[in-house]
């Protein structure tokens, strides 16, 4: 039982660096070739977006704003993949255990 208690504190252990280092990540999304970069964390939130002068037409802002939305959700998808990646063998080798160390969605 005590080797069973160790494994789960590690693994926990595991999982909180891991979560750090994925809080700490910067992740680029792109649109409209390059006219508008999203940069979102590894937690999916929105740090930078950069948006080219070709991208900027006062008479189209529907436009840009669908530019924007795209690489937003484009830099979140590529926090996802990297979140599920990362966590992902963490958390199926915690057998379960995940809800049971008070880790949220991984139990």
């Amino acid at each position: 039982m005590a080797a069973l208690l160790q494994q789960a504190q590690k693994m926990q252990a595991d999982l909180m660096t891991a979560q750090q280092e994925l809080s700490d990540a910067r992740l680029e999304g792109t649109a409209g070739g390059g006219l508008v970069t999203a940069t979102v964390t590894g937690a999916g939130e929105l740090v930078g977006l950069v948006i080219a002068p070709a991208a900027v037409d006062p008479e189209d802002t529907e436009t840009l704003a669908d530019l924007v939305l795209a690489a937003v959700r484009d830099a979140n998808g590529r926090a996802q993949r990297q979140t599920a990646e990362r966590l992902g063998p963490l958390a199926g080798g915690a057998g379960g255990l995940g809800g049971a160390l008070g880790l949220p969605g991984l139990g």
